[in-house]
């Protein structure tokens, strides 16, 4: 299978949108319980570093950061997702979605990634890993899911060999 990492344009995002409610109805991937609508998708990240991994069916996955704080100290750390679709994920897509994601954050100026994820999401943990994120944390009830479960999530982030030094 060939995959393409391309920047997401707006046409894609129907398929970004069922790509999350896919991570959403995991349970284990974020406290949202919905995609937003692209209005608001749109608003939240940051201009740069929106990709979508693509083979000839379509968007197979989707990558983007989001600002951490709008104060200037921290004009340089952003808070990644990555979310592969379910019938592909384990086949590397979220590998070269978070490489070509790096990639760019640095060219742009960031010098660190941060991710916070439910321990539970072995696979998300394991590809932080991987991609050199070190857990620097772990936050307990620290939020409430819609059913009233409150989940514990680990904290990890990635410092730029390269920005920042």
């Amino acid at each position: 299978m060939i995959i393409t990492i391309r920047p997401m344009v707006a046409e894609d995002y129907p398929s970004v949108a069922n790509i999350y409610e896919e991570g959403i109805a995991t349970g284990n991937a974020t406290f949202q319980t919905q995609a937003p609508n692209w209005t608001t998708w749109d608003k939240e990240h940051l201009d740069f570093g929106r990709l979508v991994a693509a083979n000839t069916e379509g968007v197979i996955g989707w990558a983007a950061l989001v600002p951490v704080s709008g104060r200037c100290v921290y004009a340089g750390v952003a808070e990644l997702s990555v979310y592969v679709a379910a019938n592909t994920r384990g086949l590397g897509v979220g590998r070269l979605l978070m490489e070509k994601l790096i990639e760019e954050s640095e060219a742009h100026g960031l010098w660190t990634l941060q991710a916070g994820i439910f321990p539970e999401n072995e696979g998300s943990v394991c590809l932080h890993e991987t991609m050199g994120f070190r857990r620097i944390g772990y936050r307990e009830r620290v939020g409430q899911m819609s059913d009233g479960r409150w989940r514990n999530t680990l904290l990890f982030e990635r410092r730029s060999k390269v920005v920042g030094h």
